[in-house]
């Protein structure tokens, strides 16, 4: 990921607000770069707290960083508002990505209502955390538009039994998105969640946000499937072990006639899969999860974050930074597109994190101006994930390797 050089800033920067803003629905993001974690979340929450009335901040911040520390100084500018956040590999500011950094979106003005809530979604407790969470939904002021935000731990497993416990509760009437905190690995492997005046692990965060005007939801991937489906025909959570009755790993890589070292060699491997996920086919589309493999490749796994159901189909899916680059210009118009020409006060990205090492520094300064370029001058903000949540139809929403992007108007 790239790393912005900044100065240590000691004053408030520039607010970032959207040139939409009214005095009843506006959004405004704030970032610092300042060593002092405590001073950064200070000058980031100053930033984006630009209007009156704010009914949430929703905080992305490096794991590098201390998360109290942070968090209080946040709470030094917007004691009492709702907050929900979590940890990133990245943020994405009003610059740019940034690797080491805090960025601060604010929603505030009569127009908008929201409820947060937090659950522990250890394992074992995943679908009843979601499903607390999804609770906020029937609690906040009804409006004509609604969104649910998820925030999950990346480093636990059983996403889609959060999303399970969450659908169980809001059904398809509420769109879902969000995404899972991800670490700084291998130098910070930790990952936390952030609600009100606490900081988490191993939880699911939340908040239900309802308002006046439209909430657009999309999400795009840039990848495309090669030859005909395969079955997984045996499979544990994200481990598949056989497709059409072969094993996994040597069938995914003769379908993509992967040069023979990516059969033994486990850096080849993890090199060549980066840029070849599969995808599995939902009723709403098909879901994209990234595969890996077992250090030694033994036994013929093939390894996904995400769920590979037995008995469903799969493609081995290819594309370059072209495609991937399109994707995100598509997923920000997709979004802005669903405001029904209202013009938005801007734009919340959940983009994955292998997305950003496949890009690369420069590949990831062009896909954040392809969703400049579709804001219509509003502030782009947002993470990057080790999972995406994005569910507008049908029952699953579960993603790998996907960028998921809300548009407020």
């Amino acid at each position: 990921m790239p790393k912005t050089k900044v100065m240590d800033l000691t004053e408030d920067p520039t607010p970032v607000p959207s040139p939409a803003a009214t005095a009843h629905r506006w959004l405004s993001v704030g970032r610092s770069a300042a060593t002092d974690p405590r001073l950064a979340g200070e000058i980031a929450a100053r930033a984006a707290l630009t209007g009156a009335s704010p009914r949430l901040l929703m905080v992305f911040c490096s794991a590098l960083r201390d998360p109290r520390a942070v968090l209080a100084g946040i709470r030094a500018v917007g004691a009492g508002v709702p907050l929900i956040g979590c940890s990133s590999r990245a943020v994405i500011g009003p610059a740019g990505p940034i690797e080491d950094g805090v960025v601060v979106v604010a929603l505030g003005g009569p127009g908008f209502s929201v409820v947060t809530a937090a659950a522990d979604g250890a394992n074992g407790q995943q679908r009843a955390a979601g499903a607390t969470v999804a609770m906020t939904a029937g609690l906040v002021e009804d409006r004509p538009h609604q969104v649910l935000v998820l925030l999950t731990d990346g480093l636990r497993s059983g996403q889609e039994e959060i999303l399970a416990g969450a659908y169980s509760v809001v059904g398809a009437s509420v769109p879902l998105l969000g995404g899972s905190s991800s670490p700084h690995y291998p130098t910070e492997p930790r990952t936390f969640q952030l609600h009100g005046d606490e900081v988490l692990t191993g939880s699911v965060v939340g908040a239900s946000i309802a308002s006046d005007g439209p909430l657009g939801v999309a999400l795009r991937h840039g990848w495309r499937e090669v030859g005909e489906p395969m079955i997984v025909t045996k499979s544990t959570g994200g481990d598949v072990f056989t497709l059409d009755d072969r094993p996994a790993l040597s069938a995914y890589l003769q379908r993509l006639d992967a040069p023979p070292e990516a059969y033994t060699d486990p850096a080849t491997f993890s090199n060549f899969a980066q840029s070849r996920p599969i995808g599995i086919r939902r009723r709403s589309g098909v879901e994209v999860r990234g595969v890996s493999s077992p250090a030694l490749l033994r036994d013929g796994l093939l390894c996904s974050s995400g769920e590979v159901p037995e008995g469903c189909l799969v493609w081995p899916m290819v594309g370059d930074e072209e495609s991937v680059l399109a994707a995100a210009t598509d997923a920000c118009r997709d979004a802005v597109e669903a405001l029904g020409g209202q013009p938005p006060l801007g734009l919340v990205a959940f983009d994955c994190e292998s997305r950003g090492r496949f890009l690369g520094p420069e590949g990831t300064g062009r896909e954040f101006a392809r969703m400049t370029g579709q804001a219509g001058g509003a502030p782009v903000a947002g993470m990057y994930t080790w999972g995406e949540i994005g569910r507008t139809r049908g029952i699953n929403g579960f993603h790998n390797q996907t960028l998921v992007v809300l548009a407020v108007a």
